[in-house]
């Protein structure tokens, strides 16, 4: 087993790889899930997916919307007072935007994909930390609290000129150095920090697109010849989230079926 346990604060937990977490998480021992999204509605299919898997796990639904730092400062507020504090803070929400060239992408889609991706992480990590900083250590391995942050392995490098994607990009590249500049700064106050780098996932965000035939010559680029699914990062996110990457800080650890080597 991991070792996971206690409580956990999941953003865009309605569908994708937040859903994904969720579950994987409560099938590794976590049986107190705070789920998020913006839209309570779209957290039911979650739940309901919860209470007939693991019918013992308390389940927290917390509509907010991740570029409102109001919003998540209560859902935190909401979660703590309910589970009593966050053992992992796992940042999933986020979307892929526009594909327009930056000489054709208008301002507000820009800020859109960067509002959500990357200063939507930044408030929910504020939170988090402000939270795991009030709690006391488990254990040496275990410590004050885990964050995971969801990059993507165009946070560590850049797509084909086909694929485009400049704001989606330079989000996942913000992500990738605020995880690593606080793995660092909260290190030593007992606090682990890391984010998971996805490839290309079977998820609502390019569904339509892999069904159409349209992804096909990405993955013949692709070493393992598909895309990934969404219980093949979730468990991703559950092994570094977990004490045995303990001695793990501050990396993007890569899931991607060996496209970016």
């Amino acid at each position: 087993m991991l070792g996971l346990r206690g409580s956990a604060f999941i953003t865009g937990a309605g569908s994708g790889i937040g859903r994904g977490v969720a579950l994987a998480f409560a099938r590794y021992g976590v049986n107190r899930l705070a789920l998020l999204d913006h839209k309570a509605s779209s957290l039911e299919g979650t739940r309901n997916q919860l209470k007939i898997d693991f019918p013992e796990t308390e389940i927290a639904i917390l509509p907010a919307d991740v570029t409102d730092e109001v919003s998540i400062q209560e859902a935190v507020r909401q979660a703590t007072g309910q589970f009593r504090r966050i053992d992992y803070g796992i940042n999933c929400a986020g979307i892929g935007g526009s594909r327009d060239p930056t000489h054709e992408m208008a301002l507000e889609d820009w800020k859109r994909v960067i509002d959500i991706n990357l200063t939507g992480v930044w408030i929910c990590q504020k939170h988090l930390l402000q939270q795991m900083l009030k709690q006391d250590s488990r254990s040496d391995r275990e410590g004050r609290g885990v964050i995971v942050n969801i990059a993507s392995m165009y946070g560590l490098s850049s797509p084909p000129p086909a694929v485009g994607v400049s704001a989606y990009t330079a989000s996942k590249h913000g992500v990738m150095g605020l995880t690593k500049t606080d793995a660092k700064v909260y290190a030593r106050k007992g606090i682990r920090i890391n984010a998971i780098c996805p490839g290309y996932v079977h998820t609502p965000l390019i569904g339509k697109a892999i069904e159409s035939g349209s992804m096909d010559k990405e993955f013949e680029r692709t070493p393992a010849g598909r895309a990934g699914t969404v219980e093949e990062i979730a468990d991703s996110i559950a092994f570094i989230a977990s004490p045995m990457s303990s001695f793990t800080y501050g990396t993007g650890m890569t899931v991607d079926g060996a496209y970016s080597i």
